[in-house]
């Protein structure tokens, strides 16, 4: 599927890579096999980042924070969700969400991207990169509605904002178990350079054919 990407997008440095899966099945995740693969995740995490202190040198995670602190969000309160996700693997487990999810999740853990899932039959048309304009609503999978402000960088279909980017996706086009094709979303930004985005949706695709079955 192909994104939009508009001028003042691009000239924030923003990036991305997409796949797509087919004949999805979203079902509860298998404890065992998520734990094994969660376990050779962490090992191979510690061995790269010994102390907490090296996640926040990394040049991936320095890259989002200072995407964060240009759109306005503070990344010491508010951390990015790759590396959230990191410093939870680290400290103790992933959470379990679904297989399709769960796959994600250990993929943006182990590159330190931003990984959005999408389920394809509820995106509306074609998709754009853009910036909001004043007052355009959002509700995420909270189920909060946020009017937002103008200039913030969103992704949206025809029908309206379906991620904040990075960080923040919504309730109408969420991963349920009712998804059938799934539209997965890697996010860069400046500093980040394309293959680790690559390397990202290929880690997702190597993670769900672990857990799909």
């Amino acid at each position: 599927m192909d994104v939009i990407l508009t001028d003042e997008i691009r000239k924030m440095g923003v990036s991305f890579e997409t796949g797509i899966l087919t004949d999805v099945r979203v079902k509860e995740t298998r404890k065992e096999p998520f734990k094994a693969l969660v376990k050779e995740l962490k090992m191979e995490m510690k061995e790269r980042f010994p102390s907490m202190d090296d996640v926040r040198e990394d040049h991936t995670v320095k890259s989002l924070r200072q995407f964060y602190w240009r759109i306005g969000i503070d990344p010491t309160k508010t951390r990015p969700s790759s590396e959230a996700l990191l410093r939870r693997l680290l400290k103790k487990e992933l959470p379990l969400i679904n297989n399709l999810v769960d796959s994600g999740n250990l993929a943006s853990a182990k590159t330190i991207i931003p990984i959005g899932i999408y389920d394809m039959d509820c995106i509306v048309g074609e998709l754009s990169l853009r910036l909001s304009v004043e007052k355009e609503e959002f509700m995420g999978i909270g189920r909060t509605v946020s009017a937002l402000a103008e200039g913030i960088p969103v992704l949206a279909d025809e029908e309206g904002v379906i991620h904040l980017y990075p960080h923040r996706d919504s309730l109408r086009t969420k991963i349920t178990e009712d998804c059938q094709s799934a539209l997965i979303v890697a996010c860069g930004v400046s500093g980040i350079r394309k293959k680790l985005l690559v390397k990202a949706i290929e880690s997702i695709q190597f993670y769900w054919r672990q857990l799909k079955v």
